[in-house]
């Protein structure tokens, strides 16, 4: 995306100087340093992986060029629990405002470690600016939630995910990228002239469009697989297609969250309701107490409910809700979340308060 950014200030730079090269990189190569912004929603674990891994790519350039225009944990104690309101972003302004011009702006549509979802797109990324250069580019990570509902897809720059939630299995990234970014690309020459590194040509999308994907060779199981999965949608929700799917994952989502929420003192979901993740269902036991935890992780592997433990960095219980969690398995985990809440005693009883 930083190469569409260098494409575009290059042919402004062309119309204006004309075939003058020399002039045309001193430019650009200006307009890098003054004016170059990255926008990144920081509302969990991997859109901050995310961010930093942008500011170390572009550390040899010689300053930050990551504009952080949300961080959830600012307004939450810390904690990724939360979408901060809109109106309190930091976007980087149009250029017709004098701003620095973003190359693009990137959000993680779900955080599977904090089970934080965007309930829906950004209202304030909806574009239709009168310059076109104002327009700043949309990029969203779906790994973890896409083919669980419905998207519009024509809002987004790039859409891209990995296989291994709900497409397939891993070693299988899908991209999605609007035709006018294949063909807004400077050569690698001038990438270089302005002092910036192409990226290998296997990781170029407009080679690996050109060559229908199959510039290297392809991992032949994996994308079976996921023809499979998508073939096995189709048939489960004939006309209905992701419409069926959003409705069957929210259901499911709800059934979790129900029971939770009807045991307060025994389960707390971390997520505020707004932003409760449908895929990934975060929560604490008794307010996070370790003997109660694994108590629940060891009651729950008896009964072949397995997985449950929440991602290392944070603790806690994590759901994994996925469309291949099929509604039985559902009710089995209600069904067991009900019983350990029935069985469960406070915290002063365990301690002989």
């Amino acid at each position: 995306m930083i190469s569409v950014w260098i494409e575009k200030r290059r042919r402004e730079a062309e119309k204006d100087l004309g075939g003058d090269e020399e002039k045309i990189i001193e430019r650009v190569r200006k307009e890098l340093g003054d004016r170059l912004s990255l926008d990144y929603l920081i509302t969990g674990s991997w859109s901050l992986k995310a961010s930093q891994e942008a500011a170390n790519l572009l550390a040899p350039l010689g300053r930050s060029f990551v504009n952080v225009a949300v961080d959830s944990r600012q307004a939450s104690s810390g904690k990724f629990d939360n979408i901060p309101p809109e109106d309190t972003w930091k976007l980087t302004p149009p250029r017709s405002k004098g701003g620095k011009v973003a190359a693009f702006v990137y959000y993680c549509d779900n955080e599977t470690v904090d089970g934080v979802e965007f309930p829906h797109f950004p209202n304030c990324l909806e574009q239709s600016p009168q310059d076109p250069s104002d327009e700043i580019p949309v990029v969203a990570d779906m790994s973890s939630n896409f083919l669980s509902r419905r998207v519009d897809v024509s809002k987004h720059a790039v859409i891209f995910g990995g296989a291994q939630k709900n497409i397939g299995i891993t070693d299988v990234t899908l991209v999605i990228v609007r035709k006018d970014i294949l063909s807004t690309q400077p050569q690698p020459s001038f990438l270089h002239a302005v002092g910036v590194w192409s990226p290998p040509t296997i990781l170029s999308w407009p080679v690996v469009a050109k060559n229908n994907s199959l510039y290297n060779t392809m991992p032949i199981f994996s994308i079976w697989i996921a023809g499979e999965v998508m073939r096995g949608l189709l048939e489960a929700h004939k006309t209905h297609q992701l419409a069926g799917q959003e409705q069957l994952a929210n259901s499911k989502a709800e059934q979790i969250y129900d029971v939770l929420d009807r045991h307060p003192d025994v389960y707390q979901p971390v997520a505020s309701r707004s932003v409760r993740s449908r895929m990934n269902i975060c929560f604490r036991v008794r307010g996070g107490d370790a003997v109660q935890e694994k108590t629940f992780l060891e009651n729950a592997e008896e009964q072949l409910l397995q997985g449950l433990k929440g991602h290392r960095s944070v603790g806690g219980i994590r759901i994994s809700n996925y469309n291949a969690v099929d509604v039985s398995k559902i009710k089995r985990l209600t069904a067991f979340l009900e019983d350990f809440a029935s069985r469960s005693k406070p915290l002063e009883v365990l301690k002989g308060h």
